[in-house]
Parts: C-alpha cells; sequence; structure tokens
C-alpha cells in the first residue's frame, strides 16, 4: 500500500471534498450528507487499497480498548478502514481512547468520526481539531441552498433541468434532504431529456408542501377563488391547517425581506436564493408596504388560531387566505 501523508486541516469541508486522511471527523446533524461524505471516505479507501478492510462501529455501545485491538499492526498487513458512527451519542471510553489514538495513528488505517451533533464528545471534537485533522461540515440546508442541492443532483447524473423545475422540485419536497435526494433519482430514473416544471408538477405536484404553496400563490396574486379551491381541495386530501398556514407565512416572509431591501442597493446577504429574490419580486407587483404589514398580521393570527386558539382551524386559514387577497394593492 502506498505510504499515507497527512492532509492540511480544511475546517468546513463539504461531504463532496471529504478527504482519504488518518482521521477524519465528519460532523453535523444532516444525515444524508454525513452519510455520503462516509461513503466517499470508504470508496477512496478501497480505491487506493482493494483490500482494505472496512470496520464500522457504534458509538453508544463502545467498549473500552475497541479502537486499539482493531487498530493494531494486521498480521497480513491489510489496510483498515474503521468507521464510528453516532459519536454524539459515545460512551466516555471511546471519548479517552480515541484521544489517545489521536497523539499517534497508526499507518495502515483510516479512521471516521461520524458526530451527528449536540455536545457530547466536545473533548474528542476539539482534539480532532487541535490536531490537524480535516473536518466535512454536513448541517443542515438552509432553504435557499436546497435549489443548489437539486441543481448539483441532476448535473451529476448528466441531465439538464430548468429553473422552474428546480424551484418547483424543492417546494414540492423540499422538506426533508433524503427526500429530496430521493425525488430527484426518481426523476433521472423514470424520465428521459430535459426535466421541466411540468414534469415535477406530474410526479410530485399532489404533495401537500406543493398544495400549500399553490395556495399561497394564489392569495398573493389576488385570486380568492382559486385560493378557496385550492384550500378545500388540500384540505379534502389530509393537508393540516398548521402546514398550509406555515406556506402563507414562508411566501409573506420572503417578500417582506426582498420588498425591505428594495431602496438598499439590492437584496443580497438575505439568505435567499436568487431566483426567491426575482420570484418575490414579480410578487410584490400590486402590493404596498402596509399590505403585506396587514396581510402578515393576519397571517400571524391565523398561525395562533390554527395551533389551539379557534375551534375550526379550518376556517381561520380560509379567513386568513382571504384577508391576504383583501389586503393586495391596499394601502
Amino acid at each position: 500500500m502506498p505510504p499515507k501523508t497527512r492532509r492540511s486541516p480544511a475546517p468546513g469541508l463539504s461531504w463532496e471534498e471529504a478527504p482519504l486522511a488518518p482521521v477524519v471527523l465528519v460532523r453535523g446533524a444532516e444525515g444524508l450528507l454525513s452519510d455520503r461524505a462516509v461513503a466517499r471516505i470508504v470508496a477512496q479507501a478501497k480505491e487506493t487499497d482493494p483490500g482494505t478492510e472496512v470496520t464500522r462501529l457504534d458509538a453508544a455501545g463502545y467498549e473500552p480498548g475497541r479502537l486499539g485491538m482493531l487498530a493494531s499492526p494486521s498480521l497480513f498487513g491489510e489496510a483498515r478502514c474503521i468507521v464510528i458512527s453516532g459519536v454524539e451519542s459515545c460512551t466516555d471510553a471511546l471519548i479517552d481512547d480515541a484521544v489517545a489514538y489521536l497523539a499517534a495513528p497508526a499507518d495502515d488505517v483510516w479512521l471516521v468520526l461520524q458526530h451527528g451533533g449536540g455536545v457530547r464528545g466536545k473533548r474528542l471534537l476539539d482534539a480532532v481539531t487541535k490536531a490537524g485533522h480535516p473536518v466535512v461540515a454536513c448541517e443542515p440546508l438552509k432553504d435557499h441552498d436546497k435549489a443548489a442541492f437539486v441543481s448539483a443532483e441532476f448535473r451529476r447524473a448528466r441531465r439538464q433541468i430548468d429553473q422552474e423545475a428546480v424551484q418547483a422540485l424543492v417546494q414540492a419536497v423540499g422538506s426533508d434532504l433524503r427526500e429530496l435526494a430521493a425525488a430527484c433519482a426518481q426523476l433521472v430514473a423514470d424520465t428521459t431529456g430535459r426535466i421541466t416544471s411540468e414534469v415535477v408538477e406530474r410526479y410530485h405536484g399532489g404533495r401537500v408542501e406543493a398544495t400549500g404553496f399553490k395556495v399561497a400563490d394564489a392569495a398573493i396574486a389576488g385570486n380568492a377563488t382559486e385560493a378557496v379551491t385550492l384550500l378545500r381541495h388540500a384540505v379534502e386530501s389530509g393537508a393540516h391547517p398548521v402546514v398550509l398556514v406555515a406556506a402563507l407565512a414562508v411566501k409573506l416572509r420572503t417578500m417582506a425581506k426582498v420588498e425591505a431591501m428594495s431602496g438598499r442597493g439590492g437584496a443580497g446577504g438575505l439568505g435567499l436564493a436568487p431566483w426567491q429574490v426575482d420570484r418575490a419580486r414579480r410578487e410584490l407587483s400590486g402590493w404596498s408596504p402596509e399590505g403585506l404589514a396587514r396581510a402578515i398580521t393576519a397571517v400571524a393570527a391565523a398561525d395562533a388560531e390554527v395551533k389551539g386558539l379557534s375551534r375550526d382551524p379550518v376556517f381561520a386559514v380560509e379567513r386568513a387566505v382571504l384577508r391576504i387577497v383583501a389586503c393586495r394593492g391596499r394601502r
């Protein structure tokens, strides 16, 4: 096996940059990205030495001395990749053994520590960073980053997707990254040619999240009949009033952010993707700051009502939708 060299530390590496190194910390609460980072490291180990033995341990059940035993010189000299998952729930024994191991990692071993977030194991995390080992950041993506994630999924699959289709897919499935990745994989497998918003609508247009945003779109556009019709259909299909109010709130908050920055040299630093800013600017047509404020107040009241203050949550949402429509164009 070729000799290994320690790479310079690079805190905040993405999962796509996860390196093969004597010790790598994969840290963050986004399970999909964390699992991908680990899989990438294991694949690199196998590519470097096809005979690499991969051992996976659960940190919560770790027993004293286990790491030292697995990392001790092998009788046959094969390389080893040790993956310890769930470090956020680790035993004290793992912290002690791993911190001691960091002082002199074995030459023919790659150790991957997978930590899902939280303060447990902080002494070990600090020791990894202080020793200069690579850290891969796998934190949950913000909404404006999910569009880039979708685009990257299709780019890796060598498929083209329209920007509007990206937006539609994020709105329909974007609450869970694993579901979003699965939706991308499904479209790649089940379709041919360029993926358009019509294709996304055919596969995912009936989801509760998508229906909620359709209600919000109609209300913000001032179309009371369509908004109420969509709302009633959504409720009949099983959509919870809390989810529908959340969709209204997200749309209005985005518009408010963009409106507030309209006279301040652009909308940079809002934490929004460019397409979200462009769409909000289009949706702001016909809206005054005063009307937008009243609409946000109406949704805030509806949010409280659907969470217990009203005996009829569905009526509370419908009333909020009609108030939003009435606020459009008001000053």
